[in-house]
């Protein structure tokens, strides 16, 4: 009876062991597969969110339409120079422009010359054609001179020997401006009365001035006489030998155009004088240049002489 007992309960023990056994075995499966299931749920979610918010943020943070447009055409533009740097040429093949010349490309080197000489580039390709280290052209002052009054100021440099004067213009030295010695209308001003007029004004002493377009110098000569003083005049020859005759009775001719700037300091003349020349002929923008520029080299106090400036009625 002891041994039947035994064995009855050595039999019921092992069942429940392996009763416990397989539980635990499925409990452990089902804990792996919730696991296994929570993992790939997860992976789904931070892997693929919503179509919705997705296609609303996109649409918010896509950049607009001109800013793409000129992003395209700038890596475009540099595409295009970063082509025509390694393959110059292409560039030069392509270009219907002929090549500048090489005393232009070489003055260019040296110092900057003036950006309205590229808007006149049959003219300046004429100036620039000479040999270097001989004589320069006869053709050089016309040319000079219609750069000049283009705009092209300062002109390119060149290297060549300039051509001697022909003919002597002292004779030209005794010619005087009659409207600067005695008064014919309501427009003259006279040299007396000028310095007149300066020591009422408190402006005298004259002692240096600038006649703008001054011709051969009249006026120069005049104020020499008259007060001893220095005159600065501006001029052109345009076919005549304005320069030359001022530079033979001992004057300063500067030639320069009306719409350069005048190679003064500021603050030191006691006088301006502008010519017949100065008149409305000259474009708007020129003159009114030119007035402030005027305004930049008097001394305070100075004096501006605008000389017989005609305008029509409508004005």
């Amino acid at each position: 009876m002891r041994k039947e007992k035994m064995a009855a309960g050595v039999g019921a023990g092992t069942t429940y062991s392996m009763g416990l056994n397989l539980l635990l075995l499925v409990a452990m499966v089902a804990t792996n597969i919730l696991s296994l299931y929570h993992l790939s749920s997860s992976h789904r979610l931070f892997s693929s969110p919503p179509s919705l918010p997705l296609s609303s943020s996109s649409s918010d943070d896509q950049p607009p339409e001109h800013l793409l447009r000129q992003l395209h055409t700038i890596r475009a533009t540099i595409s295009h120079l970063s082509h025509l740097h390694s393959h110059p040429s292409d560039a030069s093949s392509s270009s219907s422009t002929p090549p500048p010349p090489s005393e232009l490309v070489l003055f260019s080197r040296l110092s900057p010359i003036s950006s309205a000489c590229a808007s006149h580039p049959t003219l300046l390709r004429q100036y620039m054609n000479y040999t270097p280290f001989s004589t320069c052209p006869s053709s050089s002052s016309s040319l000079a001179e219609s750069l000049l009054l283009r705009g092209c100021h300062p002109l390119p440099r060149r290297r060549c020997f300039s051509l001697i004067p022909t003919s002597n213009p002292a004779t030209l030295s005794k010619l005087q401006d009659p409207n600067l010695f005695s008064v014919r209308s309501t427009l003259d001003l006279s040299i007396t009365q000028l310095l007149r007029l300066a020591q009422v004004s408190r402006a005298a002493p004259i002692n240096l001035a600038l006649d703008v377009a001054g011709g051969s110098g009249s006026l120069a000569a005049a104020l020499r006489r008259a007060s001893n003083t220095t005159v600065l005049t501006t001029t052109l020859n345009l076919g005549h030998p304005f320069s030359q005759t001022a530079a033979s009775r001992g004057f300063i001719p500067l030639h320069s155009p009306l719409q350069a700037r005048f190679p003064v300091q500021d603050g030191v003349l006691d006088l301006v004088r502008t010519g017949h020349a100065v008149n409305r002929w000259i474009p708007v923008p020129v003159l009114e240049f030119m007035v402030y520029d005027v305004d930049r080299v008097l001394r305070p106090g100075g004096l501006l002489w605008i000389d017989h400036f005609f305008y029509s009625l409508y004005e």
